[in-house]
């Protein structure tokens, strides 16, 4: 675990800001304490200084993880912004849209966005810009009353990225409700998507929450 030379911090902030912009700047200095980005194992984490100093006692071949894993820097030097760093953009991203539900379940299954599955967009919006992906009006995007009983089959793959994405343990008569469904890049500018023919590609996928399940070795 160490601190990211300029190289690195460079590429990894490039990459974040074309989704919240200058608002990185709030990722680390927040009210309930002093955050920062670390590396290992080729990954850089978000985690909270206190909590990283401690960390800095384990071994770092013993050390899995810490805080938040928002990507991988690749052999070349380039940064992969991956599903987990979602929540933490959200609530700074610059530019969003959103899915009609006819598209959610594309898009989760790692699928690019056109215009017959686009709800609304963000005003202002760029070609390329880095969009979050909501479902339309914020409506959830998961929704599930789950009543578990012990002679109820539930899938074993889902209930993990159940308990993975909503940090839950204990599933019995729970209602879940997720409207982000991951990031992406405008293929269109907000005025282009306009005009655009229903088959026209709006949005590049990135990441989705389907991640958790199809993905979940190498989020890790």
């Amino acid at each position: 675990m160490r601190p990211l030379t300029d190289e690195e911090t460079k590429s990894f902030f490039d990459k974040l800001s074309k989704y919240i912009g200058e608002n990185i700047k709030l990722l680390l200095e927040r009210p309930d304490g002093s955050y920062c980005f670390r590396l290992h194992r080729d990954r850089i984490f978000y985690v909270r200084e206190d909590l990283m100093k401690k960390a800095g006692n384990i071994s770092r071949k013993n050390l899995l993880s810490m805080g938040t894993c928002f990507g991988k820097m690749t052999k070349t030097g380039k940064f992969h912004l991956q599903i987990t760093a979602l929540d933490f953009m959200a609530p700074y991203a610059k530019h969003k849209i959103w899915l009609k539900p006819s598209a959610e379940q594309q898009f989760v299954y790692g699928h690019h966005v056109m215009k017959s599955g686009l709800g609304r967009i963000t005003e202002n919006t760029s070609q390329y810009e880095g969009v979050v992906v909501y479902s339309m009006n914020d409506l959830p995007l998961v929704w599930m009353h789950l009543l578990l009983k012990e002679n109820l089959f539930f899938p074993k793959c889902l209930l993990f990225f159940i308990k993975k994405k909503f940090l839950v343990d204990h599933i019995s008569g729970l209602t879940i409700h997720a409207c982000l469904q991951g990031f992406g890049v405008a293929a269109k500018s907000t005025q282009d998507c306009r005009h655009a023919d229903p088959m026209t590609l709006v949005a590049f996928h990135q990441a989705d929450i389907g991640e958790y399940i199809r993905n979940e070795e190498a989020l890790l």
